[in-house]
């Protein structure tokens, strides 16, 4: 399953950054809700070294961040219509991260979506109709995630856990998208042709909704020696 995660011109009005050599900075969305996170974007370092906020509008500087999925303990939390889908995955799956980033003092990339990072799924938990003790106890275990900090915001919640062995966030990030022109003359990002021919999926993947998945045989090979995974 691919998912559109970061920070996003939708909901912060900015990207993250993508250098010369394809590596990238994997800065979070802002957190919209009460949550007991400490970090923003003006306390936590980059791969670079640099604040996050380094790479970011004066208005966003001091938000809490919305680190979800992280890449410590290999959390990732949601709700809703994403979360109905990360339900259909199961252990040993692969749930693939890509997020919007824009070129920084460089003119080799392009403002574009690019695969950032995977889970491997090891573990996924519903707290829809689960006891006191199996919540506390994912509560304990999940304690790094971005939705166990909001305050009561557990119901319907999912979480995928990874396994910490085989999943990561990538060093360099993969280019999916082409920018195309809808009916009304705006641009919005598509999958590519090569993308395409290579993974099975194609149209818009401006938003994680509707969910793509991949899963004929020949395009799983595929993504996983795109993420260099044996």
């Amino acid at each position: 399953m691919l998912l559109r995660v970061g920070i996003d011109k939708g909901t912060d009005g900015c990207l993250a950054p993508i250098f010369e050599d394809a590596t990238f900075e994997y800065i979070p969305l802002s957190e919209s809700d009460e949550t007991d996170e400490k970090r923003t974007y003006n306390n936590v370092r980059g791969t670079k070294g640099e604040y996050l906020a380094f790479y970011l509008p004066e208005k966003v500087k001091n938000r809490k961040l919305h680190f979800d999925p992280e890449f410590e303990t290999f959390t990732y939390g949601d709700k809703g219509s994403k979360a109905k889908s990360i339900l259909k995955l199961n252990k040993g799956d692969l749930l693939v991260f890509y997020a919007g980033l824009t070129p920084f003092n460089n003119k080799k990339h392009e403002e574009a979506l690019y695969i950032i990072g995977y889970f491997t799924v090891n573990e996924i938990f519903n707290f829809k109709n689960s006891s006191r003790e199996e919540i506390e106890g994912y509560c304990k275990e999940c304690f790094n995630n971005a939705h166990i900090k909001r305050k009561n915001d557990l119901e319907n919640v999912v979480i995928v856990i990874g396994d910490k062995n085989k999943s990561k966030l990538l060093d360099k990030a993969i280019l999916i998208s082409t920018k195309k022109l809808n009916k009304i003359g705006r641009n919005y990002h598509a999958v590519s042709e090569d993308m395409e021919e290579l993974l099975g999926i194609s149209g818009s993947i401006q938003r994680s909704l509707p969910p793509r998945f991949i899963k004929d045989r020949e395009k799983l090979k595929n993504l996983l020696k795109l993420l260099e995974i044996k």
